[in-house]
This record gives C-alpha cells, sequence and structure tokens, in this order.
C-alpha cells in the first residue's frame, strides 16, 4: 500500500485551522501517514499551537523555529522558549531557519545570525535541521560549514536550487526535499536536480497551504497532494511511484526519528 510522510507544512496555519480534522482525514486517505508540521511563522505562538496540534494526533510531529522571514525578531530569549518546547518528545526537529534573498523580509545580517543560532540549538539539543534557502545557497553552505552540521543532520526543504546546489548539500549532510514547485511549467532546473539527488538524501512535502501542486495550482495546499508531487518526482527519477514513496517515507522516517 502507499505510504507517504510529507515531510514539510503548516498545519497551524488559519487557512488549515478551519477545517484540520478534514485535513488530515483527507491526508489519511490519500496514503499519508505521516505529517511534519512546521511552526516557525510568525510570533513563539504559532509554535507552541503546532506543537498542541502533534500533541492531540498521532500521526502528526512538529518542528519549531523562527523562519527567515521573520530573523529580525530571533532574540536570545526567542531561542531559549525554543529549547523549552524542543523538550517535547513532539518536537522532531529545529526549524526552519535559513536564509531568503528573494524576499529580504529581515535584513541579511538578522537572518545570518538566526541561521547560526538555530545551528547550534539543534546541535544542542540533538534534532535535524530544517533549512529554508532562497536564492542564498551558496551563503547557506559557508555558515554550516562555520558553526557545523547538527550531529542528528538536517534537510533543505523546498528545494529550488540547481542540481550542482542539490549536489553540494548532500556532500554538507543535508537531505534535500521537493515540494509542488516539481510540476511547476517553469521548474525545469529544479527537476534536474531532482534527477541527481541520492535515493537515500531524498524527501518529499508539501509546504501547505502554500505551493500546491499541478493541478492543484493557485489553490489552498494540503497535506493529500503530496501524492502529486510523487507522481512528477517518479516521473523525473523515472522510478516506481510505490517504490519511490517507500523510500522517501523511510528517509524522513530516519532523520525525524519518527518510529520513536
Amino acid at each position: 500500500m502507499l505510504s507517504i510522510v510529507d515531510s514539510h507544512c503548516h498545519l497551524a496555519d488559519s487557512r488549515l485551522r478551519t477545517d484540520l480534522e478534514d485535513v488530515i482525514a483527507r491526508a489519511s486517505a490519500a496514503g499519508i501517514t505521516k505529517i511534519v508540521s512546521v511552526g516557525a511563522i510568525g510570533p513563539i505562538e504559532n509554535d507552541r499551537l503546532t506543537l498542541e496540534i502533534a500533541e492531540h494526533h498521532h500521526n502528526v510531529f512538529a518542528a519549531v523555529g523562527v523562519h527567515p522571514h521573520d530573523a529580525k525578531d530571533c532574540t536570545a530569549e526567542r531561542i531559549a522558549e525554543l529549547r523549552s518546547l524542543a523538550r517535547s518528545p513532539r518536537i522532531v526537529a529545529i526549524g526552519e531557519s535559513g536564509l531568503d534573498f528573494h524576499y529580504m523580509h529581515s535584513p541579511t545580517e538578522a537572518q545570518e545570525h538566526s541561521l547560526r543560532l538555530h545551528l547550534l540549538l539543534a546541535a544542542d539539543v540533538g534534532k535535524p535541521i530544517v533549512i529554508h534557502c532562497r536564492d542564498a545557497e551558496a551563503r547557506v553552505v559557508s555558515i554550516v560549514r562555520e558553526i557545523g552540521m547538527p550531529p542528528m543532520g538536517g534537510v533543505i526543504h523546498c528545494f529550488t536550487g540547481n542540481s550542482s546546489a542539490a549536489a553540494e548539500f548532500v556532500e554538507l549532510g543535508f537531505h534535500i526535499s521537493f515540494s509542488g514547485i516539481l510540476t511547476f511549467r517553469n521548474a525545469g532546473r529544479v527537476r534536474e536536480a531532482a534527477r541527481v539527488v541520492p535515493d537515500d538524501r531524498l524527501m518529499i512535502e508539501t509546504d501547505a497551504p502554500y505551493l500546491a501542486p499541478e493541478p492543484h495550482r493557485g489553490k489552498r495546499n494540503e497535506p493529500a497532494f503530496v501524492r502529486n508531487t510523487l507522481e512528477m518526482l517518479a516521473k523525473v527519477r523515472d522510478a516506481d511511484p510505490l517504490a519511490l514513496a517507500a523510500c522517501t517515507t523511510r528517509n524522513a522516517t530516519r532523520l525525524f526519528k519518527l518510529d520513536n
């Protein structure tokens, strides 16, 4: 039977909370057996709500952090609050953190400082890190080399770079996760990257409610739609969808320790 992990979505987002139980039920019906829900966007209350959702759903796990858009708000106090939340066994990762040099909602210096703090926090609490990277691949690589890769590893979520960037991230020890962008008509370089990622580093996600894959593009995304990304990934890699689902599920389960 088909079994998929949606390795990155945002169930606490207001666009999903209105019918959350139905969203989770539709995901289960579509073969999505586990979901990693990420807080990070906005205030710390979003992380707390994300953890609360994970505590009330056996197949949902949580990650907490400060999104690079909000890096200007990443204070020592905020990191201390994240450290406290990370004590919960339902928290399986730190993030998403990283760099977004496309939108620049926070200054470069603030984003880089926040990324360093998250890398240190992930190492300290023994969790993998979830990295957001937009138009900043070389700088993310540089900072990870400077601070060190967290011992529990990490993932570049919603990968948007080229095949060279993917290879460099894999060499550093990262997994690479592909979202619905893989299905977009203008995403040729992302599909090229999807061909070169080793089987044991490959993951898939929705980033719901954002980035709905074709044929749902422009609508609210939800975890059930990860199947569309899986189908495209299988086509790109000339792979059997069932085998690829098992592969990506195995990788996400291992990285996030979802069987513990």
